[in-house]
């Protein structure tokens, strides 16, 4: 297969190949007759309290990982000795969880346990103890910003047969009082802010380039260079075919300079996930009251809010402008820009569903953290469940 016929596979057909899914239509499948807890439309399933007994409260279990953002820290620790990606790997892991808890209104009361599976001969002890140190160094700095959350331990394990690097994931538990929980009810007439996924936050320490934990089998074989298939043959599965391997032309260490910020492709697409929770601590203080729901954009991308919307139509017709990190990937992959917006966030992470007076007081905060928001679109009524992205690269509609 030559080049030019690699680039122009399309995204579902190299995710295939590559032993992935961007829709997890398996999964899905997998587990519709599941109950989905006392309220079917909210970001997370909700139990009653189990642990409590109070029917005044709920309690909410989730479990998440950095998926396979581990292989690329893999690569650029071993390319650079950068010890430090994998502080960010487990920030990754840890995001997933509560960011997803958030949109429900749980902030407090998080207990967080990990479980991480390494393969002992190519993951030496001073990986686990920067991502075990930089779990704690995370939590402090969430608690810093209001947030309750605690560490239980959890569990490391060596799975050298079933891991061939490291994978890290972490499972979170919440309880949480029912005058806070909130459950999408997204409505005709809401409008969609969207806060920022790339930047520097006033909580970050550099520049963010906006990636979160979706989407890394893809930017990572289609931006780097085949020469890390035969250096590292261990970052990916041999089974699959050598043209998606490696596909892209970039090198890890090379410098990139994003608006005077100086970093390398490695660390731009290593981008730690950006938490919104010291953002949401303070909207769900002052603005709870007038939201209608709450979308993390993980899988599914600009689509996920597809899966929580009956007879509603999303037109997100004033997105925030396409951060550099997903024009490389775009650039390098040749993607189709429909199915980018499927895989990736393009430059918002967090949607959040209100009237057009709190969208104002939203924008406000989240500026107040230097994270940009903005109205994105809004929600008119339909026959089924559409989402309408209008965007410089085309329009697009996608339903459920």
């Amino acid at each position: 297969m030559t080049d030019k016929q690699t680039k122009t596979m399309s995204e579902t057909d190299r995710y295939g190949k590559r032993g992935v899914s961007h829709d997890k239509a398996e999964v899905h499948e997998a587990i519709k007759n599941l109950s989905k807890g006392l309220y079917p439309n909210a970001f997370c399933k909700i139990l009653p309290d189990q642990v409590g007994g109070d029917e005044n409260f709920v309690n909410i279990m989730h479990a998440d990982t950095a998926g396979t953002k581990t292989s690329l820290a893999y690569l650029y620790w071993k390319e650079t000795g950068d010890l430090s990606v994998w502080k960010g790997v487990c920030q990754d892991a840890i995001v997933m969880n509560i960011d997803d808890m958030a949109c429900v209104g749980c902030l407090d009361n998080i207990i967080l346990s990990s479980t991480i599976g390494r393969n002992k001969s190519k993951i030496p002890g001073s990986v686990l103890k920067e991502i075990i140190q930089g779990a704690e160094s995370f939590l402090d700095q969430l608690r810093s910003h209001g947030i309750g959350i605690y560490s239980a331990g959890g569990e490391t394990a060596d799975v050298g047969d079933i891991v061939r690097t490291i994978d890290v994931g972490f499972t979170t538990f919440g309880r949480l009082h029912k005058d806070d929980l909130i459950v999408n009810d997204i409505k005709a007439g809401n409008v969609v802010v969207g806060l920022s996924s790339s930047g520097q936050a006033t909580y970050e320490d550099e520049y963010n380039g906006g990636m979160g934990s979706n989407g890394l089998t893809s930017a990572r074989h289609d931006v780097f260079h085949k020469k890390y298939a035969e250096l590292y043959p261990e970052s990916f599965d041999a089974a699959i075919p050598s043209e998606v391997v490696y596909t892209g032309s970039r090198s890890l260490d090379e410098e990139i300079d994003i608006d005077g910020y100086k970093t390398t492709v490695g660390k731009l697409v290593l981008s730690p996930t950006r938490t919104y929770m010291p953002v949401l601590r303070k909207i769900l203080d002052q603005c709870s009251n007038d939201i209608s729901g709450m979308i993390h954009c993980t899988g599914g991308a600009q689509t996920k809010v597809l899966k929580f919307i009956q007879n509603k139509r999303i037109i997100k017709n004033n997105l925030l402008p396409l951060p550099p990190l997903f024009e490389l990937i775009q650039t390098e992959s040749q993607t189709d820009w429909k199915e980018m917006y499927q895989v990736f966030n393009m430059g918002h992470r967090l949607e959040i569903y209100t009237n057009e007076e709190n969208a104002q007081n939203i924008i406000d905060i989240s500026k107040s953290f230097n994270i940009d928001a903005q109205i994105i679109g809004h929600v008119v009524d339909a026959e089924g469940a559409e989402v309408e992205i209008n965007s410089p690269y085309g329009d697009f509609l996608y339903s459920e």
